[in-house]
C-alpha cells in the first residue's frame, strides 16, 4: 500500500477460517443479479423492512451466512445506489457508486476482528474505477496508536495486517487505474497526518524518494540551502531562518512524453508545520498545521499516480519545504526582502509565510523549465476556508481553458473547484507599502490578494504586447478549506483529506490524452 511506508501484509487465507465477503451495490428500483451463486441480492433487499422513502445512497445493509455455503461463514453487504440511480448523468452515477461501495466497506471493517486480513469482492460493475477508488478511501483509517501496531508509523519494522483487501469480481483496467488514484489520495492524507517530528523537510524528501523507488522515467533531486541561496531564493529562505530543521527544496522529474516536449509544472507549498512565526497563531488547533505542507504532499503524491500510470506527459513537480517557527533569527514584522525575481517584497504578517516560498518556486519553475502550464497548490489563507468551507476548492487562474479543464476534471473526481476572481482591482490592497509588494493586504478578500501576489512571480503570465495569448497558462489552488474534512462521508473519515490529488491525476491524465 503507498498509505504507509511498511507495506502491510495480509494474514495468510489457509490461516483463516472458510469466508467469502461480497460488496455489492444495489440499485433498489431494479437490483440485478451478479454472478455470485447463491446470491440473490434483490431477495435480500427485500427481505428488510421497507422504508417510506427509498435509502440514501451509501446506505447499507449487512446480511450473515450470505450466501450459505456448508461451514463457511460468509458476509455480504448491499448498500444503495439511492433514487433514480438510472435518470442520473455520468458524474451523478459515479459518485453515487462511490458512496454505496464506501459504505458498504465501510461497514464491513467495522464489524471487528473476525474480517481482519480478509479478501473483499466487489461488484464493480456500475463503474470499475468509482468502486475502486471508494473501496479504498473508505478503507483507510489513519492512527498511531501501539495496539495493534500502526503501519503509519515510519518507525515501525512489522506493521499489523492489512485490515481488507480487495478484489473486483470481474477485473479490469479501470478498477486497476482507481486502486492507483485511491492510493495516491491516501498517501497525501498520510503526509498530512503525520506529526510535524516524523514529517520534517528532510523525512519529507527521503518518504518521496521510497515512495518512488522502481517507478521508471522518474528523477528526484533534492536541494538545500546553499543551492537556494545560490539561486537567490531569499524569500524562501527567510522563511526557514526561524527553524533549526534544514530546509529542503525537492524537485520530482517525471519524463512521459517526447524529450523536447514542453513540461507541466506542479509546484507545492512545503511549510512542515506553520506556528506563524513571529505573527503567533493561537495556541487552539495549532497542531491542524502539521497538514500546512498539504500542497506539497498532494503534488507529490498526484506525480506519483502519473509516473505508475506512465501517462504521456513531462512534469516537473517542485516542492519548497521548511518549518515556519519563532525563532531568533526568524523574519519580523516589516521585514524587506529581495525575490529571486528581484521583486522588493514587505513582510508584514510572518504567518503569511507560504507566498514567500511559493514565490520564489514559481519563478524558478516558470523561468527555468518555461511549462506551457504552471499549477501551484496550497493551503494558503484563511479567507478561502471562510469563502468556501470544505466542499469546493478555490481556483485563480489566468487561462479560462485551464479553468475548464480542472472544472472538468474535478467533476469526475467529485474532487470539485470553484473559480475565483483574479483581478488587478485588488492591487492597491499590497502594492501600497515600502516595497513593490506586502504579503498581506487585510482581511477585505484575502484569497484574492494572495493570489494577486503570487501571480507577481510567475514568468510568462501575462498576456505579450501586441495582444497574444499569455505564454504560460497559471494556476493557484488554495486547498485551505479543504484540507480537512470536518464531517465524514460514506467513502471518507474525517482528517486530512489529501485533497485536490485525484483531480489533480485525472487533469493530467486528459491534458496527455489530447
Amino acid at each position: 500500500m503507498l498509505v504507509a511506508p511498511v507495506r502491510r501484509r495480509l494474514l495468510s487465507h489457509s490461516s483463516l477460517r472458510a469466508m467469502s465477503i461480497y460488496v455489492l451495490p444495489i440499485d433498489p428500483a431494479a437490483p440485478s443479479r451478479p454472478a455470485v451463486p447463491g446470491l440473490d441480492p434483490a431477495k435480500l433487499w427485500s427481505s428488510v423492512p421497507a422504508a417510506p422513502k427509498p435509502p440514501n445512497a451509501g446506505t447499507a445493509r449487512v446480511f450473515y451466512g450470505v450466501p450459505a455455503a456448508g461451514d463457511a461463514s460468509n458476509v455480504t453487504a448491499l448498500a444503495s445506489l439511492g433514487d433514480g440511480f438510472a435518470a442520473k448523468r455520468a458524474n451523478e452515477k459515479r459518485e453515487l457508486v462511490r458512496k454505496a461501495v464506501g459504505g458498504a466497506v465501510k461497514h464491513v471493517r467495522d464489524i471487528g476482528e473476525g474480517v481482519d486480513g480478509r479478501l473483499v469482492s466487489v461488484d464493480a460493475s456500475a463503474d470499475p474505477h468509482a468502486a475502486a477508488v471508494a473501496a479504498h478511501l473508505a478503507l483507510y483509517k489513519f492512527t498511531l496508536k501501539t495496539s495493534p501496531p500502526s503501519a503509519f508509523n515510519p518507525a515501525a519494522k512489522d506493521a499489523s495486517p492489512e485490515k481488507l483487501a480487495f478484489k473486483p469480481l470481474t477485473d479490469s483496467n479501470e478498477w486497476q487505474t482507481g486502486v492507483i488514484y485511491a492510493r495516491a489520495q491516501n498517501l497525501a492524507r498520510t503526509l498530512m497526518e503525520l506529526p510535524a517530528n516524523m514529517i520534517t523537510p528532510t523525512a519529507f524528501t527521503e518518504r518521496i524518494k521510497q515512495e518512488f523507488a522502481g517507478v521508471p522515467n522518474v528523477e528526484i533531486i533534492v536541494r538545500d540551502a546553499a543551492w537556494a541561496a545560490e539561486k537567490g531564493m531569499r524569500t524562501f529562505l527567510s522563511v526557514a531562518k526561524g527553524t533549526s530543521e534544514p530546509p529542503k527544496f525537492l524537485e520530482i522529474h517525471y519524463k512521459g512524453a517526447a524529450k523536447d516536449a514542453q513540461p507541466l509544472v506542479f509546484v507545492g507549498k512545503g511549510i512542515t508545520f506553520d506556528s506563524g512565526g513571529i505573527s503567533l497563531k493561537p495556541s487552539a488547533g495549532m497542531k491542524l498545521m502539521r497538514g500546512d505542507m498539504g500542497g506539497a504532499a498532494t503534488v507529490c503524491a498526484a506525480a506519483l499516480a502519473i509516473a505508475q500510470l506512465k501517462l504521456p506527459v513531462n512534469l516537473v513537480v517542485l516542492t519548497p519545504l521548511t518549518e515556519n517557527l519563532p525563532g531568533p533569527s526568524a523574519n519580523k514584522p516589516g521585514d524587506i526582502v529581495y525575490a529571486m525575481n528581484g521583486k522588493s517584497v514587505e513582510i508584514d504578517n510572518t504567518d503569511a509565510e507560504g507566498r514567500l516560498v511559493l514565490s520564489d518556486a514559481l519563478y524558478y519553475g516558470s523561468s527555468t523549465f518555461k511549462p506551457h502550464t504552471i499549477i501551484d497548490v496550497a493551503t494558503l489563507t484563511g479567507a478561502m476556508d471562510t469563502a468556501l468551507g470544505e466542499i469546493y476548492t478555490g481556483v485563480f487562474t489566468n487561462s479560462d481553458s485551464l479553468w475548464s479543464e480542472l472544472d472538468t476534471a474535478g467533476k469526475i473526481e467529485f474532487d470539485r473547484f470553484w473559480r475565483m476572481p483574479l483581478e488587478e482591482d485588488y492591487g492597491p490592497q499590497i502594492y501600497s507599502s515600502n516595497a513593490d509588494l506586502c504579503n498581506t493586504g487585510g482581511k477585505p478578500a484575502g484569497c484574492c490578494t494572495a493570489a494577486l501576489f503570487l501571480k507577481s512571480f510567475v514568468d510568462g503570465v501575462e498576456p505579450a504586447a501586441d495582444g497574444a495569448a499569455p505564454a504560460r497558462r497559471w494556476a493557484h489552488i488554495d486547498i485551505a478549506g479543504t484540507m480537512e474534512a470536518t464531517r465524514p462521508t460514506p467513502y471518507q473519515e474525517t482528517g486530512m483529506t489529501g485533497r485536490p490529488t485525484r483531480a489533480l491525476i485525472e487533469f493530467v491524465k486528459r491534458l496527455g490524452a489530447h
